[in-house]
């Protein structure tokens, strides 16, 4: 395992990145068999493709560690520095992608078999395989940046504090905007928590009627949190960014016609996507899989430093409420446990860090997490990483099945 660490920090440079995931050994294991097999590994697509999809994918959420080490990497596996100039200068082919990069990003239910038309049909086009790897190297950049930024990680490493090769920012008073720095239930520590998901064990399970009712309720809920924009660009971000304001929405800013329904039951990874992503590139799927798996399953019984506590409710409201967020219904779950184990402050930060993790500043992390272990605060920020990049993956590989029927 250390030799293969050490391998990624030569080979990747995210030597901060590892360092944070070295928290979770069984999960750094997966993430970087993952990575090295998507972008040096055998598949379709040129290594030099490959790091400038990376860098597309990286402008939409404005993270520029991502964006200069790919740039770096670009040269120097013989990319075209006038590339580097931005979209304009880029080939055709490459630019025909910047669409589907872009509503994944930030709005992955609106994509469909017509846009993956319009990059696999005509001149300059898309094999399907190619496409595969692509929408793979999309949507784990993408949740990359989520991670990046949850972590405090797109700002001066110079400036952090180094706690046993991990880097959080000291803990600031400030407090998070838009919060009501008096709401008891946002600052009432674990213990409610704890009693909750034990209670929740006893409760009769719900009809299907109430469980729908309950996704609905949680849904008008996104809508609480702060929709400001920002839409000033970085000069290493700019090249690599068109249309900047176009950005997640809100259930309420959403044009329904627009909004096609996303049950969990008719289209899920395991019974779906995990099929369809191995025909379109190969062996890939059992690769995402562990992954997805084991950031799902980690536990150490922990919670807040007491021991023998059993998380999987409070595992299970994160990766669902993500779920959620983007529009997708999970007809077995029910959404009272992300009510009563998702305090409103933990809400508006993992809806943050998963659809804009941009705007998250310097406290937002302490704030929010501030009750629980450094190892949990990772494991948490691992779970909105491999549940968004899920949930865009899901979305994309539905509108390909849509294509190929």
């Amino acid at each position: 395992m250390e030799n293969l660490i050490s391998n990624a920090n030569t080979v990747f440079g995210l030597d901060h990145v590892t360092n944070i995931m070295k928290f979770h050994n069984s999960y750094l294991e997966t993430f970087l068999s993952l990575q090295e097999f998507i972008i040096y590994g055998e598949g379709p697509l040129p290594i030099h493709y490959r790091h400038y999809i990376a860098i597309m994918a990286a402008g939409r959420h404005k993270c520029t560690y991502l964006i200069n080490f790919h740039k770096k990497q670009f040269l120097e596996h013989d990319g075209d520095p006038n590339w580097l100039d931005g979209l304009s200068h880029i080939p055709r082919k490459l630019r025909n992608l910047y669409e589907i990069n872009k509503i994944l990003a930030h709005r992955p239910w609106l994509v469909t078999k017509e846009d993956i038309k319009k990059v696999v049909k005509g001149p300059n086009s898309w094999s399907m395989s190619d496409l595969g790897h692509a929408i793979i190297l999309l949507v784990h950049f993408h949740s990359l940046c989520s991670f990046v930024y949850a972590c405090n990680l797109n700002d001066e490493i110079p400036r952090a504090v180094k706690v046993t090769g991990v880097y959080f920012r000291r803990r600031s008073k400030t407090s998070f905007r838009g919060y009501d720095d008096n709401a008891i239930s946002d600052d009432e520590g674990l213990e409610p928590i704890m009693e909750r998901m034990k209670k929740l064990s006893d409760v009769v399970p719900a009809s299907e009627q109430e469980r729908i009712q309950r996704y609905e309720l949680v849904q008008s809920q996104l809508c609480d949190s702060d929709t400001s924009s920002d839409n000033g660009l970085d000069p290493d971000v700019k090249p690599f960014v068109e249309d900047s304001g176009y950005f997640y929405l809100d259930c309420s800013r959403r044009q329904f016609a627009q909004q096609s329904s996303f049950i969990l039951q008719e289209f899920s990874w395991d019974h779906h996507g995990f099929f369809l992503i191995n025909r379109l590139f190969n062996d890939i799927g059992s690769l995402l899989d562990k992954k997805f798996k084991t950031a799902y399953n980690m536990t150490y019984y922990t919670m807040g430093g007491r021991p023998h506590i059993d998380t999987t409710r409070f595992r299970r409201a994160i990766w669902n409420y993500i779920y959620c967020i983007y529009g997708i219904r999970n007809d077995d779950y029910d959404y009272e446990e992300v009510t009563q184990l998702l305090q409103s402050q933990l809400r508006v930060f993992v809806k943050t860090a998963t659809c804009y993790p941009e705007r998250l500043n310097k406290t937002h992390t302490e704030n929010t997490l501030k009750h629980f272990e450094l190892s949990e605060k990772i494991h948490i920020n691992l779970m909105i990483m491999e549940a968004r990049m899920q949930s865009e993956l899901l979305f994309a590989l539905r509108a390909v099945m849509n294509y190929m029927l």
